[in-house]
């Protein structure tokens, strides 16, 4: 009761505020008034604070920033009580880093005065201690236990803490000096209690008990003075100094061979020294240096110093506990080590793996591990496959148990119980979650059946989830059937294999032709003469009707195809018939001249019309007398001399342009630069202003065509290479509304693989991708809306060539866990009444352009070669697009396999027959 009543009287005194009158400040000053009472909305303003914290948390106990926000503004309050459940709520989520600690274990320190609260702090210090290695805990944890030296074992207590304090960070080669010297001066103290009173004979008892005493500071020295630490020198000579007899000579020996080590420990110290925040790299020399030099409890102590400022990265974390799994193998440290990977990272599947493994290996009680297993289904795993791998890895661990010589056991159908758990829970929890099982193929379904087949010998058991699994979507996959085929043929018997190849046959659609092959070769070892026809009529019927519809479908591409052909035809007459009427009535007017001009114009304006020229890279078809003379990012080439009759009727204007050459050997230090505005007014002085800042521009040669109509693109040349270099970080800059894209001068003639995508295109479990944005979200106001949930170090609204927002974007967090917070929170969230959908970055791969068989180029016809610019406008293929079509197309690629057409033979194909103009014209009449 006195505790208690000490306790509320500390929080009262706590919470009073400086003003009030109760403390002494009797004041009626208005100004005293004024701050009281914003001292008051302060205070109201701090509840309502703590209020919404706390239902944040009730959403989202995971919400790691949200954890520290309310502890911070407990303890500004000085709700103790509030702040002492809120810690520990933390504490049992997440490891606490040093500093939450020690800001903790000071509180209770101040309020502990019985001894039943001083072994609370006790307890305290013992969770502290195992959270992570930091000797300011355990040099905080050994003085503290010294305030205990009075009571019955107390000595013997402190002692104990100080050795376990040594052997947890007693190598620290900066930071374990300090524990040394606590430790020696502790028992300095009780040598100079055990001194006898001056003058005094010490009795013999008393003798011994200082004989006992200096032999464990003599003892204490030689210890510290055989390890690389800081600082050397100094303990060295203070052991000299004290030791009233000469030092050893294996100490000194032993002293010597430290320094040595230390030397080699003292460039990867300096360079932790000197790196910036995480230090992975520096850290990860360090621990390669540890693990060639062996000694297990340096390389654990290197790794808990990384662990301890990178918590929240899951391959250190990885790393680590395969060595103490690998190597080790001491059950609590190895238990500890996984169970704080997973209190860090409890967004990485991987690391809960991992410990389910770990505590199998070391026996651990099956209550324990079925407990671990349900905290990993609740961690918020990011993706839906995460659950799926978490599930297998359980359900591996309980067949495991099971012994399949008992026709039935309590582990069995435990087994079997969590496989139909399982099933459901992919199917409801995470398909509702993530718009997906996650488990397409079924494989958690297909390891059940195997179970039941192989090691219970219940084939009926097994055929039932076959059948459940091929209702799934996964009837049209011929090795869906084939795995189930070769299960019945290891454990079923002939007839339900044939009767599985049969129902193979007629829904199987990718590849038919295996599936049938298959069923052939059965019958034709094991079926009897009606199962051999069966077999073949039932194939072939099936493989008709497959023809029948490939047929149907090559001969609808070919119908479009030639819909296609016929609708640009049409524009092409419409176009020529439009020139033609303009055309005569001008010429009607008598004015040859304006009608030359004219027409001239009506060609530069169909230059003008699409878009679609401007929206790829500059490759569109363009009549030849508006050809760029560059060559460069996108292939250009020089324009050939040639005759220069159809430019007679070229304007004064045309002929005033300049031609612009590219020296290719000048490609260093030049830059292509696009997608510019071309109405941009000068845009050699703007762009020189603008590429100024990156070095000294030698010269700006933009494009322009005949007509003087800026291109939008252009070459950006510097005196030097690093200018240009640098000149690459302004890609994707706003210029006039549209953003400028700026690239390496690269001839792709030369170079065809050369590509510049500048962001990645890899699973990034730190960034976020953003869709469903409005087209008025700024940048600013999705930070406003993400930086809630992290520190975000990037954002990227996506737009499209033109500078205009396509509703997505890219934020990239300054780690996976803040990343992973933020999908849990903002997916769903409305922005300006629009619903954004909010997942971990992980783009899609790129199509690739197929590249051209070699071993086939003789069977394909030289392509014809039309110059830098393309196929012109009036150089017309005059044989029909569907004649030009290969007999046999290339069957595509479905499930992983090429499908063979079956009517393709081995045989090399023969010569194609010429056709005379007779055979065309017939084989159009067919048409």
């Amino acid at each position: 009761m006195a505790a208690a009543g000490a306790e509320a009287a500390a929080e009262e005194e706590k919470r009073l505020p400086e003003g009030d009158p109760e403390s002494g400040g009797d004041s009626d000053d208005e100004g005293d008034s004024d701050s009281s009472g914003d001292g008051e909305d302060e205070e109201k303003e701090n509840e309502a604070e703590i209020q919404r914290l706390e239902e944040q948390l009730s959403i989202n106990a995971f919400d790691y920033n949200c954890h520290l926000d309310l502890i911070k503004l407990l303890r500004q309050e000085g709700e103790l009580v509030k702040l002492r459940r809120a810690r520990q709520k933390m504490s049992e989520l997440f490891p606490l880093t040093e500093e939450i600690w020690l800001d903790w274990l000071k509180d209770e320190i101040k309020m502990a005065s019985e001894i039943s609260e001083r072994e609370k702090v006790y307890e305290l210090f013992e969770r502290a201690v195992k959270d992570y290695i930091c000797p300011e805990i355990w040099l905080e944890y050994a003085q503290y236990s010294i305030g205990g030296i009075g009571q019955e074992g107390g000595i013997e207590r402190v002692r104990s803490i100080f050795e376990r304090a040594l052997t947890a960070v007693g190598l620290h080669v900066t930071k374990g000096t300090a524990l040394w010297e606590a430790y020696r001066e502790f028992e300095n103290a009780i040598l100079e209690t055990a001194q006898p009173a001056p003058g005094s004979i010490p009795s013999p008892e008393q003798q011994q008990v200082l004989c006992s005493q200096l032999e464990k500071i003599h003892t204490l020295f030689r210890r510290q003075l055989g390890i690389p630490l800081l600082d050397m020198e100094a303990s060295y000579a203070e052991y000299e100094e004290w030791s009233e007899e000469p030092i050893p000579e294996a100490t000194v020996k032993n002293y010597k061979k430290a320094l040595q080590q230390l030397e080699k420990c003292k460039p990867y110290e300096e360079a932790l020294l000197g790196a910036e925040t995480p230090k992975l790299a520096e850290y990860q020399a360090y621990i390669d240096f540890e693990m060639k030099a062996g000694d297990p409890a340096r390389i654990q102590l290197i790794y808990e110093r990384a662990l301890a400022e990178n918590c929240l990265v899951p391959d250190l974390w990885a790393r680590y506990n395969q060595y103490l799994d690998r190597q080790l193998k001491v059950k609590e440290l190895v238990l500890s080590a996984h169970d704080r990977a997973v209190r860090n990272c409890p967004w990485t599947v991987g690391l809960w793996i991992r410990y389910l493994l770990a505590m199998e290996r070391h026996r651990v009680e099956h209550s324990i591990i079925s407990e671990m297993f349900e905290k990993a289904l609740n961690a918020g795993f990011i993706q839906a496959t995460d659950y799926v791998e978490i599930w297998q890895a359980y359900l591996d661990y309980l067949r495991r148990r099971v012994d399949f010589t008992q026709d039935s056991s309590k582990e069995l159908e435990e087994l079997r119980s969590a496989f139909a758990r399982a099933v459901e829970y992919l199917k409801q929890e995470v398909e509702e979650r993530f718009s997906e099982s996650g488990d397409p193929s079924c494989t958690i379904m297909q390891n059940w059946a195997r179970v039941e087949a192989r090691l219970c010998n219940n084939m009926q058991k097994a055929r039932e989830l076959w059948d459940n699994i091929m209702t799934k979507g996964n009837a049209k996959y011929a090795n869906m059937w084939l795995e189930y085929y070769n299960l019945e043929r290891a454990h079923g018997d002939t007839q339900h294999c044939r009767k599985a190849l049969h129902r193979a046959v007629q829904c199987t659609s990718d590849y038919p032709e295996h599936v049938c092959e298959v069923l052939l070769t059965l019958e034709r070892i094991e079926g009897t003469l009606e199962d051999w026809d069966a077999a073949v009529q039932k194939t072939e019927n099936r493989l008709a009707r497959v023809n029948e519809q490939r047929a149907k479908a090559a001969e609808k591409e070919a119908a479009l195809a030639k819909q296609e052909e016929e609708r640009a035809e049409q524009r092409k007459q419409a176009r020529a018939e439009k020139k033609a009427s303009k055309k005569a009535k001008k010429t009607r007017a008598g004015d040859k001249r304006k009608a030359d001009e004219d027409d001239e114009g009506e060609w530069g304006q169909e230059e003008e019309l699409p878009s679609k020229r401007h929206r790829g890279d500059s490759d569109g078809v363009l009549p030849e007398e508006d050809m760029e003379v560059e060559t460069g990012l996108f292939g250009r080439s020089e324009k050939p001399d040639g005759p220069a009759a159809p430019k007679e009727k070229a304007s004064t204007s045309r002929k005033d342009i300049p031609k612009v050459f590219h020296d290719s050997s000048k490609d260093k230090v030049t830059v292509f630069v696009s997608n510019l505005s071309y109405t941009m007014a000068e845009p050699e002085a703007k762009l020189r202003e603008l590429f100024g800042s990156c070095g000294e521009v030698v010269e700006v040669r933009a494009v322009f065509n005949n007509k003087g109509t800026f291109r939008g693109y252009c070459y950006v040349q510097f005196r030097e290479e690093e200018a240009a270099g640098q000149a690459l970080a302004l890609d994707r800059t706003a210029v006039e509304g549209r953003p400028m894209f700026v690239s390496p001068c690269v001839d792709k003639n030369k170079n065809p693989d050369f590509k510049v995508f500048r962001y990645s295109t890899t699973l990034e479990k730190h960034k976020l991708f953003i869709s469903g944005l409005p087209f008025s979200c700024t940048k600013e106001e999705l930070e406003e809306v993400c930086k809630a949930h992290g520190n975000v170090k990037d954002i990227r609204l996506v737009t499209n060539r033109a500078g205009k927002p396509k509703g997505l974007a890219y934020v990239e967090y300054e780690n996976e866990a803040q990343a992973s917070q933020a999908v849990l929170k903002m997916d769903g969230l409305t922005v300006k009444d629009h619903v954004i959908k909010v997942m971990i970055s992980n783009p899609p791969l790129r199509k690739l352009p197929e590249r051209p068989d070699p071993s086939k180029a003789s069977l394909v016809p030289p392509r014809q070669i039309y110059g830098a610019r393309g196929k012109g406008r009036t150089q017309l293929s005059m044989m029909p697009r569907a004649l030009q079509r290969q007999s046999n197309p290339v069957a595509k690629a479905e499930n992983g396999m090429v499908q063979n057409s079956p009517a393709a033979s081995s045989e090399p194909p023969a010569e194609p027959k010429k056709m005379s103009n007779a055979d065309f014209a017939k084989m159009l009449l067919k048409k």
